[in-house]
């Protein structure tokens, strides 16, 4: 499922937190967010897509998760934040190339070939993921490690990256064919840019095979990329990118501008990303999976990089200038999006709070960015309880049907838009900030509940004051309008 993925590390941060972000760009996919208690959490799985069937540990951890509503086509859980504090994004398709598939094919589904033949379940993806592994690990670490384990043994049907963190660390997992992989831990410094391509360009093979301390791996992978002739580098140099990943034509319209905008935003002054002389164009191919910031990186820098449409450059499809050049590539904060989240663990919080799960459905250009408590048995309805129907009753529907009109009057309400999504930043970031304290001074867990009903009231109070005033002007500017000064 085509997405986009940014990490933060904790000295990257302004308040030492670590963040995992990702939009899940789906094809309008109606999301939902829930609470899943381990009683609720199946002990034998079962994917609708592959078929695969996996017994689970009888220990789960409750967590928090963003699945499908229609579940014709499995949970599709997105991501969440479990009962230890650990966060969990999954998954960003990434691209592959010939060689790696042809040595290590995707584990696909095999229907029988005839009547009596046998089927032949496929391995584990986007859609078994969160589960499979969220609820069972209490590290950043702990949860690539699981999900290695299920790669070597199950495969996977398609190239993905998962992200996971923890107060003190982000871990970043990308699968390589069918059953191999490698996850390296994101320098705390630094933010890692992530636009559907497999995208790490440094790893240190010596480390994954000996003390382990920042690179994980699949057991035998040297001697996969050695035995099948993978490695393209020169000079002794091991750029992962250039072994397992894409260089094509496609990447240029659909993946690498995306990454140019993000390194764009989080690095002015230390890189040069426009001009005669820039270092990374819109189609460069070595734009670094990761940068250190020129300044310290809060939530709201994410969704903002996430809300991307190429504003302020020739690129931006609502720009009133036609340079040429308008629309050509595939923005970040794309119409189809169903959730976005931000899973943020905040070390200097009490541990009751140290997480923090920040959500917004829709196109993250138009929608606002809602913080939540996690550590709760069961989450508002005005987040969980989503039908397939459009309402405006739930976060989702009120926040798809805002995007759908502003978008065809971007100009009239874009100053609407802003003031939307700011009012619901900066009252959000009050009420956490009020109930932080509360639970700092030995206020009960339960008001973890009452907070994120404030939370909710007041982003369906902001959500209903807009989707009227869009309304408003969408209907002004409809075409059948007429008045007979007109003529």
């Amino acid at each position: 499922m085509p997405c986009t993925t940014i990490l933060v590390g904790k000295n990257a941060s302004n308040d030492r937190s670590t963040m995992i972000s990702r939009t899940d760009d789906g094809h309008f996919d109606v999301k939902k967010m829930i609470v899943v208690e381990p009683k609720d959490q199946k002990r034998r799985y079962k994917s609708v897509i592959s078929h695969v069937e996996i017994d689970l540990p009888d220990n789960p951890l409750r967590y928090t998760a963003c699945p499908s509503v229609d579940p014709k086509d499995g949970i599709w859980a997105a991501s969440g934040i479990n009962a230890a504090n650990v966060g969990m994004t999954a998954t960003e398709t990434i691209t592959s190339n010939a060689r790696v598939l042809a040595a290590d094919p995707l584990v696909e589904l095999q229907k029988p070939k005839t009547p009596r033949g046998k089927e032949i379940p496929g391995g584990i993806g986007e859609e078994d993921i969160v589960v499979l592994v969220l609820p069972y690990i209490r590290s950043a670490r702990e949860g690539v490690l699981r999900l290695g384990a299920l790669l070597e043994q199950y495969g996977t049907y398609e190239s993905n990256g998962i992200a996971f963190n923890d107060e003190n660390e982000v871990w970043w997992l990308e699968t390589i064919g069918g059953h191999h992989w490698m996850a390296r831990r994101v320098p705390d410094e630094v933010v890692v840019i992530a636009p559907n391509q497999f995208g790490m360009d440094a790893f240190d093979l010596d480390d994954a095979f000996g003390e382990q301390k920042a690179h994980l791996c699949s057991k035998d992978l040297r001697e996969f990329i050695r035995d099948n002739d993978l490695d393209l580098n020169q000079n002794g140099r091991f750029n992962p990118h250039d072994v397992f990943g894409s260089h094509r034509e496609m990447d240029h319209i659909y993946n690498t501008p995306r990454a140019w905008y993000m390194g764009r935003y989080l690095t002015p002054f230390s890189h040069k990303w426009e001009g005669e002389n820039a270092e990374f164009t819109p189609e460069s191919d070595n734009i670094p999976w990761c940068l250190v910031p020129d300044r310290k990186v809060a939530v709201e820098d994410v969704k903002t990089m996430l809300s991307s449409h190429y504003q302020g450059t020739p690129y931006n499809p609502y720009s009133n200038i036609d340079s040429g050049k308008r629309g050509m590539y595939r923005s970040i904060g794309i119409n189809r999006t169903g959730v976005t989240t931000v899973c943020q663990i905040r070390p200097n919080a009490p541990e009751a709070v140290k997480g923090l799960e920040w959500v917004c459905f829709g196109s993250t250009t138009f929608s606002a960015l809602l913080p939540v408590y996690p550590n709760v048995p069961k989450l508002p309805k005005y987040l969980s309880d989503v039908t397939l129907d459009a309402s405006t009753e739930n976060f989702y529907w009120c926040s798809r049907l805002i995007g759908a009109l502003a978008d065809s009057n971007y100009a009239s309400c874009a100053q609407h838009i802003e003031r939307y999504q700011d009012a619901v930043a900066v009252k959000g970031r009050q009420i956490v900030r009020a109930y932080d304290a509360e639970i700092a001074a030995g206020g009960e867990l339960s008001l973890l509940e009452k907070a994120n009903e404030e939370l909710c009231r007041m982003a369906k109070e902001r959500s209903a004051d807009t989707l009227n005033k869009v309304l408003l002007e969408a209907s002004t500017h409809m075409k059948n309008g007429y008045n007979r000064a007109d003529n």
